[in-house]
């Protein structure tokens, strides 16, 4: 049996740290429970249980409650469903661990995002020398295809010079920004996408990007990965990347925020996302806009996206609807009964409410009079690529990503002695950013600063302990070991001062960042003024250096490091529970 390529085993145990799916219908989960099953079934002696990605978790625990609810049979009995919910890739994961740790009930049905994991799967299943668990093609529930969304002043005027390919959009246009399109004033072209480690639309979008280098919609093998005219065209492209997002329903939810407040520079960087047709629609109709008490959506926003569709094709990601060994002939009957509801009008009219196309890849009216109008002939999709592929393109992603420029912030004030458990507080931090470190690309900059306040040893309130230059992980862990803790927290002066220090070391091929590590608030009575520091660090559109966050610990000011981090265009973290620090900076290093 051929062994399984290195990069399956790394690849998964990545994803599984973090959010692989997108979360979206009931907010920000993980995990995802339907009540329990209504007592009106209790007649029915076949259970089936399905586990769903999460981003349509919420809306089939309706369904099967609905499903539950009436009075279907087969075979001359009937069954009843229970839902729970758990990202993609951490299916994955349990999957090919015989579902062991998740605390949700082993699944006869899987319904992940796209049938890439059940690719990945079999990887995993051929690597232990185990009967595959997803040999085969699966129906879909719903479809929704990978679009360019751009605000809408902006994505008319790409729309209107008429069919244009990935690279045209999200590459070429870059050298001279908005120059190119008659917009000089529009400055640069920048996109988001999610990281393609971690997200199911981050591969897509990455898969997307290789067939337009190679011009066709199927096939794509490993030699074509090698092609340096095709590595040049995915070069191009992921060196107008804004920034890598962990998820890109958060950023969403910030340019819905900005909007609604009537704009903001957190958003000015980025001309468009890589992202779901799906979110589109969401994003529109005001699902992710801020919500008050009791609302079912927000309000729509002031300037809503519009979907580009590259003239070369997209990819699809189609939710398909997967059987698995473990289900008994009872549960297999109940499974194609459940499959024949969620196919049929009624509740392919819930999924085309969130913006899903139906199982037939075709999309209602409502969703292209909200997003767009699809081209003249419909849409080209490409094929997912064999497995193998993937695993080789997410290798060769990792040197053609577009690289960053960071200096680290680390917390070295007195209350990170206070303990968690048997280590302190900066035993814990410190080990995590290990982790984080060992994460990022080789070829990335990065510099160490320490933060306290004035103390006997130092006279500022920062101090550099690594200059910002080539990545040399074992001289920062090293000098993190020998860091001494004590002073206060003066986090204004050094956010301002380590935001200033990057700037003028502003690299304009890489992504420029400073990244904060605090267990607390400012204690730094110097440097007081809140006010004043959010407009020093304001994002600069021509030379955007962007703040991430990580706030450690209960005592973090979780809520102001947010406000530092948005008005920079970069993400706070929330780690404040010591023990998901690690997941944190997972998350954290995705954006490079």
């Amino acid at each position: 049996m051929a062994p399984a390529p290195p990069r399956t085993r790394q690849w998964l145990p990545y994803t599984a740290a973090v959010t692989a799916g997108l979360l979206v219908i009931a907010g920000a989960f993980v995990l995802v429970r339907q009540r329990d099953a209504d007592a009106g079934r209790a007649d029915c002696t076949t259970k089936l249980e399905v586990n769903s990605s999460t981003e349509k978790a919420a809306l089939l625990v309706e369904l099967a409650e609905r499903y539950n609810s009436s009075d279907r049979s087969f075979d001359g009995g009937c069954a009843q469903v229970h839902v729970s919910g758990l990202t993609s890739g951490k299916a994955t994961e349990a999957l090919a661990a015989g579902w062991s740790g998740t605390g949700l009930p082993e699944p006869q049905v899987w319904l992940p995002t796209s049938s890439l994991w059940t690719g990945q799967l079999r990887l995993l299943d051929r690597s232990a020398g185990r009967a595959l668990q997803t040999p085969d093609q699966y129906p879909s529930i719903a479809n929704s295809p990978l679009v360019i969304a751009m605000p809408q002043p902006k994505g008319e005027l790409v729309r209107r010079r008429g069919p244009l390919g990935w690279g045209e959009v999200l590459g070429l246009s870059g050298r001279d920004g908005w120059a190119g399109f008659g917009r000089p004033e529009w400055g640069r072209f920048t996109f988001g996408k999610d990281n393609p480690n971690l997200s199911t639309s981050g591969l897509a979008a990455t898969i997307a990007t290789y067939y337009a280098a190679v011009n066709r919609s199927s096939d794509l093998t490993r030699s074509d990965l090698a092609d340096p005219k095709v590595t040049g065209f995915v070069r191009r492209i992921e060196a107008n990347v804004s920034h890598y997002s962990d998820d890109v329903v958060d950023l969403l939810r910030n340019l819905a925020e900005a909007d609604l407040a009537g704009g903001g520079a957190g958003t000015e960087d980025m001309s468009a996302i890589v992202m779901q047709e799906e979110l589109v629609h969401l994003y529109n109709e005001g699902g992710l806009s801020p919500r008050q008490q009791g609302e079912e959506r927000g309000r729509r926003p002031n300037v809503p996206l519009v979907a580009v569709y590259p003239k070369e094709g997209t990819f699809n990601l189609d939710h398909p609807f997967v059987v698995l060994p473990s289900a008994d002939e009872g549960q297999r009957a109940a499974a194609a009964d459940f499959l024949a509801f969620l196919t049929e009008d009624d509740q392919q009219q819930s999924f085309a409410r969130l913006g899903f196309r139906d199982h037939e890849r075709r999309a209602a009216a409502g969703l292209l009079a909200s997003v767009g109008a699809e081209p003249a002939g419909g849409l080209t999709y490409f094929e997912p690529p064999d497995p193998m592929v993937v695993e080789a393109m997410l290798d060769g992603w990792s040197t053609l990503r577009k690289k960053a420029n960071i200096l680290i912030a680390l917390d070295t004030s007195g209350s990170m002695e206070a303990a968690v458990g048997e280590r302190t507080r900066f035993q814990v931090a410190s080990a995590a950013a290990a982790k984080g470190l060992a994460l990022l690309n080789a070829e990335d900059r990065v510099g160490l600063w320490s933060f306290s306040s004035e103390t006997k040893r130092s006279s500022a309130p920062y101090r550099e302990e690594v200059r910002l230059g080539a990545l040399d992980q074992k001289r920062i862990n090293s000098r993190i070991a020998d860091l001494h803790v004590e002073g206060g927290t003066a986090l204004y002066a050094t956010v301002r001062a380590a935001r200033q220090h990057v700037l003028e070391r502003y690299d304009p091929a890489r992504i420029n960042a400073v990244v904060v590590l605090t267990d607390g608030k400012n204690e730094y009575s110097q440097d007081n003024n809140l006010a004043q520091l959010l407009a020093d660090v304001a994002l600069d559109p021509d030379r955007p250096v962007k703040v991430f966050c990580i706030a450690f610990d209960r005592e973090s000011d979780f809520a102001t490091l947010n406000r530092i981090a948005k008005v920079s265009s970069g993400k706070a973290f929330d780690a404040t529970d010591p023990a998901t620090i690690d997941e944190a900076f997972v998350k954290l290093v995705s954006s490079f």
